[in-house]
């Protein structure tokens, strides 16, 4: 959308505190929040945060200079109807490189106003600027001192701790409220002191703020109280979970066993209070809470890291009502299934894990395979998770920051992919000081393949939980900080999918959404549903066709966006679509799978081995390459269509092959009788749950015949 408006040669400075109060194609100064794969986050106010798309950028997102807190100017493009903001490029970057600058103030009479530019090529004024409504008493309590006029009666000087470990004085006298890039507002007063008293400030609107009796010790209040104690001095303990330099005040988040709260301490503008505080750091802060544009903000006059049993009895009382607020009260599962009701106390400690990363503030990110089974087990999870993030986090953009659902090619977690998810989570706790994450492993880390990804997470200490209904190997019990498998019970997991099971612990997550999730098992089974999904997706709308057509639109948007989450895409298709976009879909991928069935069946050639009948094909030379289907599916779709008188089909590639059995088969087993066979084919089992083999393509031909004699001795 392109905009013809007066408004694009000078900037806004937007006072509102709502997206909607936005105008599109205006330039408006903004503060970098963060960074993600996909863009940059800017505040345009408190509580009001827009995207940069990196397609936005005019240079690539990781060589932009930006750090968290750094003043930029956007233009806003777009205001979506669920309060999302997309914002696009502006080449200028400054000021001075704009005619000029107006206030957008939706809800008062400034809106409109010009604004004399804050960049003065004099030099900088000198200006000392105080929280407001902050008492201006020395944090260590000592008497007030008179500043150079030696007026006592007017001005006075407080102590503030500095980024040098020395006191650095700062001037307290009334003046007019401004606002930092963030939002957060506070006073400014010239330093000369014969004008910070003249009768223009004695007659400001703002009063000045009042020295507190040095022996009155505040009351030790909870979080979720301070929406009553609005104007009071209290004193709360807890973790400081966040903490970002705004380019005004410090903010700190602290959270007790009830609640967060944002605490803004300041020294100068721009200047990083308390530089000693660190995150995961147990604190004591006494300040003043206040009301700033609708939310809960304490000003703080004092913060001190606690130490020995001081810092222990306050991380006991953390501890214990976090574990008695993420444990979730019962967990039950969605159908009559015995080899989910053998997992429910794992369920309960998988659910338990991932709400405790939504309350630590601690980034989530699933890892699934890229199938339909795959993403049903990830979607549920992920349609659990994100409202818990919303209700604990009141930034509209909190979910993009805290999870993250990247699927994987192949159902193994490797050296690749644990590489990936390492670099990313040091380059976040680098950049942004966020905590190491969450790591969930669906249907991809059970076996041994894993062992080196998860080793690798273990390494820098990220919590690792593996879902799968399948065999999780005993090495991956021993890594992994939770399992959740009917392997670890003496109940066969049957016909359980991991879809399935996925969808069980999203309803264990977020018991108040367990109604979304009842048709997903159903979407996640090729053939044979078990009885029990099929009638609860029936009873939620979702009868046997539309379940397919599910299972077969995932399918085929798994293979064309691989790599990435499709978010909406997903959301779409399995919560909010009436069946029109999951039909479009599914016709398209049954055209492209049929066209490759019909003649890769034409092509299959049979052998006959010990009496029992494999079919095998050459997938190079009879299937159209980088293109849908991929090669396990088509091997899927060509043993489900075969009748009871073949045993085995074999579908290889140039250095890979796939076999499907009607009955189970160890893939293992067969890779090393077949690298007993061909010494020199280098045959390794990868990738266990597609039953699929390497090998070098030198060796093909005796390697296929290897595995399918393997196979065959086998069953």
């Amino acid at each position: 959308m392109d905009w013809i408006t007066h408004d694009e040669d000078v900037w806004f400075d937007f006072r509102g505190n709502s997206p909607e109060q936005l105008t599109p194609g205006r330039y408006y100064k903004g503060t970098v929040d963060g960074f993600a794969e996909f863009g940059v986050f800017v505040d345009l106010a408190r509580g009001v945060t827009g995207l940069l798309h990196r397609s936005e950028l005019d240079r690539r997102l990781e060589t932009l200079d930006w750090e968290s807190g750094d003043t930029v100017f956007v233009q806003v493009k777009n205001v979506r109807d669920n309060g999302n903001i997309d914002l696009g490029w502006s080449i200028r970057q400054s000021e001075s490189e704009f005619r000029g600058a107006r206030v957008h103030d939706p809800n008062g009479d400034a809106d409109g106003e010009p604004i004399e530019s804050e960049e003065d090529d004099s030099g900088p004024k000198p200006v000392k600027k105080t929280p407001k409504g902050v008492s201006t008493k020395s944090r260590s309590q000592s008497p007030s001192t008179s500043s150079d006029t030696g007026d006592d009666d007017t001005t006075s000087a407080s102590v503030a701790p500095a980024t040098n470990g020395e006191q650095t004085e700062a001037v307290t006298t009334s003046g007019d409220a401004e606002a930092d890039d963030d939002g957060f507002e506070f006073e400014t007063e010239a330093a000369d002191a014969e004008s910070a008293v003249s009768d223009e400030s004695d007659e400001s609107d703002e009063p000045q703020s009042q020295e507190r009796e040095a022996d009155v010790e505040p009351e030790r209040v909870s979080v979720d109280s301070l929406g009553d104690r609005v104007d009071d001095l209290v004193r709360i303990e807890g973790e400081v979970v966040g903490a970002r330099q705004t380019g005004g005040p410090t903010i700190f988040e602290i959270r007790d066993e009830t609640a967060v709260v944002d605490c803004a301490a300041f020294v100068e503008a721009g200047v990083r209070a308390y530089p000693d505080v660190e995150e995961g750091d147990i604190v004591r802060l006494d300040g003043e809470v206040e009301m700033r544009r609708g939310e809960l903000q304490v000003e703080t006059e004092d913060l001190t890291p606690l130490e020995g049993d001081e810092a222990e009895t306050v991380e006991t009382r953390l501890a214990d009502a976090l574990s008695e607020k993420a444990r979730p009260d019962e967990v039950e599962p969605l159908g009559d299934h015995d080899a989910v009701a053998a997992v429910t106390d794992q369920l309960t400690d998988a659910a338990e894990a991932i709400r405790t990363a939504v309350l630590q503030s601690r980034p989530i990110v699933v890892r699934h395979a890229a199938t339909a089974d795959g993403y049903v087990a990830g979607a549920a999870i992920e349609r659990a998770t994100l409202p818990l993030i919303r209700e604990e986090h009141a930034r509209a953009d909190a979910e993009y920051h805290f999870f993250t659902r990247r699927p994987l090619d192949d159902p193994v977690y490797g050296m690749d992919a644990a590489t990936s998810d390492v670099t990313r989570m040091l380059q976040d706790s680098e950049r942004h000081d966020e905590k190491l994450p969450l790591v969930v492993l669906v249907g991809v880390g059970g076996t041994t393949d894993s062992l080196d990804g998860l080793g690798l997470l273990g390494v820098y200490g990220a919590s690792r939980i593996v879902v799968d209904a399948e065999t999780v190997d005993t090495e991956i019990v021993d890594e992994a900080s939770v399992v959740v498998s009917p392997s670890l019970t003496d109940v066969a997991a049957g016909d359980l999918s991991t879809g399935a099971l996925g969808a069980n612990l999203g309803a264990a997550v977020n018991a108040d959404d367990r109604a979304e999730f009842a048709h997903l098992p159903a979407v996640s089974y090729w053939t044979e549903t078990p009885t029990v999904y099929a009638e609860l997706a029936a009873e939620s709308g979702y009868d046997a066709d539309r379940t397919r057509e599910l299972r077969e639109a995932i399918a085929l948007e798994a293979y064309y966006q691989s790599y990435q989450d499709k978010r909406e895409l997903i959301t779409d298709l399995l919560f909010d679509d009436d069946g029109g976009l999951a039909g479009h879909v599914s016709e398209q991928f049954r055209i492209k799978l049929d066209d490759e069935v019909e003649t890769a069946e034409a092509n299959l050639e049979y052998r006959e081995i010990d009496g029992r009948e494999v079919a095998v094909l050459d997938a190079d030379s009879y299937s159209h390459k980088y293109d849908f289907p991929p090669t396990s599916l088509l091997a899927d779709a060509l043993h489900r269509n075969a009748d009871e008188s073949r045993a085995a089909t074999v579908v290889y590639a140039t250095d890979e092959l796939f076999v499907r059995t009607s009955d189970d088969v160890d893939v293992r087993a067969a890779a090393a009788d077949a690298s007993a066979a061909v010494p020199e084919g280098g045959v390794t089992a990868v990738g266990i749950r597609q039953n699929r083999v390497e090998f070098l393509s030198g060796a093909r031909r005796a390697v296929v015949d290897a595995v399918a004699e393997a196979v065959i001795d086998q069953l």
